[in-house]
């Protein structure tokens, strides 16, 4: 019997889709696709499809969702967050829903996307998880409280002070959706547990604990009390499974506080931690952890790529996650033995009163790293000879040099840097060539700790990344100065309380809520002392600081973005080539010189790589994937900061990418272009 998917499209006169996309980056993980009506020769052909707009953007808006394709539906989420069904053939909208149950939305939202799966597509508006009919986009009523459930529920601590959302959707194992999470990266936060809920009803099936338990392996690498105190080590890119193997992979991120962990003493599993789950039953199979004690915000940018590599003319299953510092890891997908050597180095330690680092840290031998790991003064910009002075001169008052130089109250350059080396767009893996294609930036950022003043709920809770000052560091960390001319006082509560883009909720302060609010209105600070309790610590950052030249170009040497295409099977990088420009620098006769960008490539069978993701020049590429060579490009409406997806319907082939610009700067947007060859009559 035919699906009512189907009878729709078979009524129409429409076929149902030929090869669809049916998860996040694709099956595997891999960002790769079999179709090869689109070829090098041909690929100078394409034209735009259709066009979608949700008519959405607002200032620094993003949108970021990489669309599930299955049975001609598209299915994507908005910059205010909408659940959406288009028709993948034209773009028409079939349903939207509003996650946020009726929320007048002014604040960005990091999205990446939906997880569709039998007759429901699931999708979350900050901690709440719906389950979506794929048929009307109506609630799912049996599925928890009235069609969504509270991903801030069963984290062993009181949910109603805790800040959980996911920004990447789950992944399906039989009847189960499984959950990574976002929470804060401060004190008091949410441990960053896996969990596995039933698709049918919300029920929670199981739960892995990422900061250990009592009696749990891995609990001696924290201080007895952490469970209950300690956060993050969450896997907030995403997670991939090997349905074959029953298998669930995860790739997490960095401990809280980030930068300074005088609270957390020892290794910390499994923050900054390869898993490798049972998917039945979440108990752990393996684990391999590539930062010990990380104070540098090191997580792990994107779920684990499930690739076939060959080892002395055999075939193995094995798993390649890309990192920030550049370094890709490759391990047996079975065991989690390393393919290639890894060597632990000594490590520069912490000048930090009460911090004790790892004395080592993993260098993988091969494959070599795909960006610059080390700053030195031979760095140093060359676009003017004024932007060098001011660099130079501004580096030798911080500690700069490796990737491991700790944090400091003189102040350190962090590099790559916090958006440095592979991003959340993950890579994309060809099985033919087992080349591993990854986009890469080099982004210093500077990290200063300062002593927490006992004074302020301000600058306690909040200077960390607006600053003493409230200037911040826009667009990231947005201006606070003046605020009150553009927010206000209940809308400001309702910020501070529930979160907004990558802040996460304050309402354990309670009524110290009221008081920053006034604090931001009015300049005037309430004196409270801020309570030393369990989870204070002496030091804080004094802000984020993204480290720019004085006219706001990236302060070292080009390429400052990269495309990199990395041979698996030797350990060799093949090829390397900038990614991005800056448009007003190409006009003065400065080219490749690379750009900052967000988003992952997608590699085709027949020979095609094609990538959007950079910030400033807003181009969507098409690469030939053993060169190199740029084959083709286009303009698109803003920065193409997702990741494409790749189908057919009724023998036309699409290629697909969501258009939400909004990082540093970047002007907004919030269309879906589909590209394909010209209809043939």
């Amino acid at each position: 019997m035919l699906s009512p998917f189907l009878l729709v499209y078979a009524a129409s006169g429409m076929l149902a889709a030929d090869t669809p996309w049916p998860v996040n980056g694709g099956p595997d993980n891999i960002r790769y696709s079999k179709l090869k009506q689109i070829t090098p020769a041909n690929v100078g052909q394409l034209r735009v499809a259709w066009t979608w707009d949700a008519n959405e953007a607002f200032k620094d808006s993003e949108m970021q969702s990489n669309p599930i394709v299955l049975d001609g539906v598209m299915y994507v989420t908005t910059p205010k967050m909408h659940a959406v069904a288009l028709d993948a053939r034209t773009g028409k909208e079939i349903w939207k829903f509003d996650l946020s149950n009726g929320d007048k939305i002014q604040r960005r939202f990091r999205h990446r996307g939906v997880t569709v799966t039998k007759d429901r597509v699931f999708a979350n508006y900050r901690q709440y998880l719906w389950a979506l009919d794929r048929k009307t986009g109506k609630p799912i009523q049996k599925f928890g409280d009235d069609g969504r459930i509270d991903l801030r529920k069963g984290l062993d601590r009181p949910f109603e002070q805790l800040s959980v959302g996911a920004s990447s959707p789950g992944v399906i194992y039989g009847d189960l959706i499984i959950m990574g999470s976002a929470v804060p990266e401060t004190l008091p936060g949410a441990p960053g547990d896996i969990r596995a809920y039933d698709i049918n009803t919300g029920a929670m099936r199981w739960t892995f604990h990422t900061i250990p338990h009592p009696g749990e392996f891995g609990y001696d690498t924290w201080p007895p009390e952490a469970w209950k105190i300690n956060g993050g080590a969450n896997a907030w890119a995403g997670l991939s499974v090997d349905a074959k193997l029953g298998m669930v992979f995860a790739a997490t991120g960095s401990a809280s506080f980030d930068f300074y962990g005088a609270n957390r003493h020892g290794d910390n599993l499994f923050a900054d931690t390869i898993l490798a789950l049972d998917a039945k039953t979440g108990k752990r199979i393996w684990h391999f952890q590539g930062v010990k004690h990380d104070v540098w915000d090191l997580d792990f940018p994107a779920a684990p790529s499930l690739v076939t590599v060959t080892r002395d003319g055999k075939k193995v299953e094995a798993i390649a996650q890309i990192t920030k510092t550049g370094f890709v890891f490759v391990l047996d997908r079975r065991t989690g033995k390393p393919l290639f050597p890894i060597e632990y180095r000594k490590v520069p330690a912490s000048t930090v009163d009460g911090e004790k680092l790892a004395e080592t840290q993993p260098y993988p031998v091969k494959p070599p790293p795909f960006t610059r790991q080390n700053f030195t003064e031979d760095m140093i910009t060359n676009r003017t000879p004024e932007a060098h002075a001011a660099v130079l001169a501004a580096v030798r008052k911080i500690d700069a040099g490796s990737m491991y130089t700790p944090p400091s109250l003189r102040g350190t350059m962090l590099f790559p840097g916090t958006d440095g080396g592979g991003e959340w767009g993950g890579a994309a893996n060809d099985p033919e060539t087992g080349l591993l294609y990854v986009n890469s930036n080099e982004q210093p950022w500077i990290i200063r700790l300062v002593t927490q003043d006992t004074t302020s709920l301000y600058r306690n809770n909040c200077s960390g990344c607006h600053r003493d000052d409230l200037k911040g560091a826009p667009p990231t960390f947005p201006s606070l100065v003046d605020i009150g001319k553009r927010r206000g006082k209940e809308e400001l509560v309702k910020y501070i309380n529930e979160g907004t883009g990558r802040m996460p909720g304050f309402s354990h302060l309670g009524r110290g809520v009221g008081e920053i609010v006034d604090f931001l209105l009015t300049g005037k600070d309430s004196g409270t002392v801020a309570k030393k309790d369990a989870y204070w610590q002496k030091y804080r950052n004094e802000g984020y600081i993204l480290f720019r030249d004085p006219e706001g170009y990236p302060p070292l040497t080009p390429p400052w973005g990269t495309l990199n295409a990395i041979d698996l099977n030797k350990g060799e990088i093949r090829w390397q080539i900038p990614l991005g420009e800056y448009p007003e620098l190409v006009a003065k006769g400065i080219k490749d010189t690379g750009s900052d960008n967000y988003g992952g490539p997608v590699v085709t069978a027949s020979g095609l790589l094609f990538i959007g993701a950079t910030n400033f020049d807003k181009k969507f590429r098409a690469f030939d994937k053993l060169t190199g060579k740029l084959l083709w490009e286009t303009t698109l409406p803003a920065a193409g900061n997702a990741t494409p997806a790749i189908y057919e319907i009724g023998g036309r082939e699409y290629v697909v990418i969501v258009c939400g610009g909004g990082k540093n700067d970047a002007p907004s947007g919030s269309s879906i272009v589909a590209f394909a060859l010209p209809e043939t009559k």
